[in-house]
């Protein structure tokens, strides 16, 4: 169950580009989620891209150890996401400071986002419902 397979990755540009357009956000200082309802293959339920910004980090090697830490965080706490979710969803998640925070901060974060995430999402899906 906590894995991050390749599938999940969100490598479409054009993908990206239209959720920035056209998608919503919630967000928990630093990080935000930028999400839009994507019609992706059977099986799956979400797509997944990490992002921080070179603004903030200029190093590679910064932004490479915080987008790992996002990864990671997503890949534990997934479930979070997957269990608030009757359709399928791109998703991009942002670090968005110069902050370095811990990745037990990180983590807390992101759990937080994500059940931000479930109850911006579920008054959405009882809406459809009806």
């Amino acid at each position: 169950m906590n894995t991050y397979p390749k599938s999940e990755k969100l490598k479409s540009r054009t993908t990206i580009d239209e959720m920035f357009r056209e998608g919503k956000s919630v967000s928990k200082f630093p990080l935000r989620l930028v999400y839009k309802k994507q019609a992706l293959e059977e099986d799956q339920k979400l797509k997944i891209g990490v992002s921080v910004s070179k603004k903030y980090f200029k190093k590679a090697v910064d932004r490479n150890y915080f987008k790992r830490v996002l990864r990671e965080t997503y890949r534990l706490n997934k479930n979070l996401l997957l269990d608030s979710m009757d359709e399928s969803y791109a998703f991009m998640l942002l670090y968005q400071t110069k902050e370095r925070l811990s990745y037990e901060e990180i983590n807390r974060k992101t759990i937080q986002l994500f059940k931000k995430f479930h109850l911006q999402v579920k008054p959405e899906i009882e809406k459809n419902n009806d």
